[in-house]
């Protein structure tokens, strides 16, 4: 996150720290060189210091990375408008000043998982300037049984740790096998996973392997140390009949809760969601290839809805998106729509859940 020097003088800047919350006085503090102690304001510290000291409180730096997810690639080549609305995404992230940390790809990189539609996508997202972690989801995964999604991106399950933040990427779209009996050939089994209503098929979970894996992975981390989760279906249950639902979300949660931040970004649904559960915020991810109608029932409070997508404006509800974490480990989410203004998801209004009103930001 940048922050500009701001061009007023010393006894004007004195004057406006007064009004500040904690988060805002750092900000202004160590764009002007001025932080506070018992005694009231000292000027002579340096930027520098005062970022140490933030993360001595805090664990963290600042800093952003960039999204992009759903992009559902045919192998049709880079001319079709699926392939086309991924390169924008991918020149988008790459144009931004100053450069992101990472991109984050949510899932769903291929419409039906076939080695030719991840070899493009591949191609495709190599392309973005800033270091790539990639995430599964199930157009990915359920033709050869994340085959060639491995050979091409590795494993599905790890995590990370980034400027004092421990990012943690799942598999979030493991179904129990249907299809063996009766037998379902490869493309039987990914058309019936590709379908959004689907009531033969299993609801996702993240499974009791990648649950112990979880569980193992938190027991090494401090317990004031900010986690960031990346899952391509939704870590709670929203809309079972769409499969807009993770069916052992409780139990991921659960492993969870003990953290003091805690975020959760999801792919799978193609809109802009909100939610919090206990210590978990939630943020939905955009598709960079078509938006979805949004569910007619159990969509959390806090989501500010998209007005309807023009059905004539290929562009229109589709994007991308910028991460901001903070200095307290949570974070402020900016949805880059083509088409519209961007609408900004602040921590502060999630948390207190005062003035929530439909409107491009909140």
């Amino acid at each position: 996150m940048s922050i500009r020097k701001r061009k007023q003088d010393r006894k004007t800047e004195n004057e406006s720290l007064s009004g500040l919350n904690r988060r805002e006085f750092l900000k202004t503090a160590i764009a002007t060189g001025v932080f506070a102690t018992g005694s009231g304001l000292i000027t002579s510290c340096s930027s520098q210091t005062l970022v140490r000291q933030a993360e001595v409180k805090y664990g963290t730096d600042e800093f952003t990375f960039a999204y992009i997810s759903d992009s559902h690639l045919l192998a049709r080549g880079r001319e079709h408008r699926f392939a086309k609305s991924l390169i924008k995404a991918v020149e988008d992230v790459n144009a931004l000043e100053p450069q992101p940390d990472f991109v984050l790809y949510g899932g769903d990189l291929a419409q039906l998982g076939l080695k030719e539609e991840l070899s493009l996508g591949k191609e495709i997202i190599a392309g973005v300037k800033p270091k790539l972690y990639m995430m599964v989801g199930e157009h990915d995964w359920y033709f050869d049984m994340g085959e060639v999604w491995r050979e091409y991106f590795g494993k599905p399950t790890y995590s990370f740790d980034h400027k004092g933040i421990h990012f943690i990427v799942l598999n979030s779209v493991v179904v129990e096998d249907y299809w063996s009996k009766p037998k379902m050939t490869p493309m039987e089994r990914m058309l019936f996973m590709a379908q959004l209503d689907n009531p033969k098929g299993r609801p996702f979970t993240v499974g009791k392997e990648q649950c112990k894996w979880l569980s193992n992975d938190l027991s090494a981390i401090n317990k004031n140390t900010p986690i960031i989760v990346f899952s391509h279906s939704p870590l709670y249950k929203l809309y079972k009949a769409w499969n807009f639902w993770t069916d052992d979300a409780e139990e991921v949660q659960e492993l969870l809760s003990t953290f003091k931040a805690v975020t959760v970004i999801h792919g799978h649904t193609h809109q802009a969601l909100t939610n919090k559960i206990r210590n978990i915020t939630f943020h939905g991810m955009m598709s960079t290839a078509w938006p979805w109608p949004y569910a007619p029932e159990g969509i959390p409070k806090l989501t500010v809805q998209m007005d309807r997508p023009d059905p004539f404006n290929q562009f229109d509800g589709t994007g991308w998106g910028i991460v901001d974490t903070l200095h307290d480990g949570n974070v402020n989410k900016t949805y880059k729509l083509w088409d519209r203004n961007p609408m900004i998801v602040s921590y502060d209004k999630v948390s207190t859940g005062r003035g929530l009103v439909p409107g491009p930001s909140y």
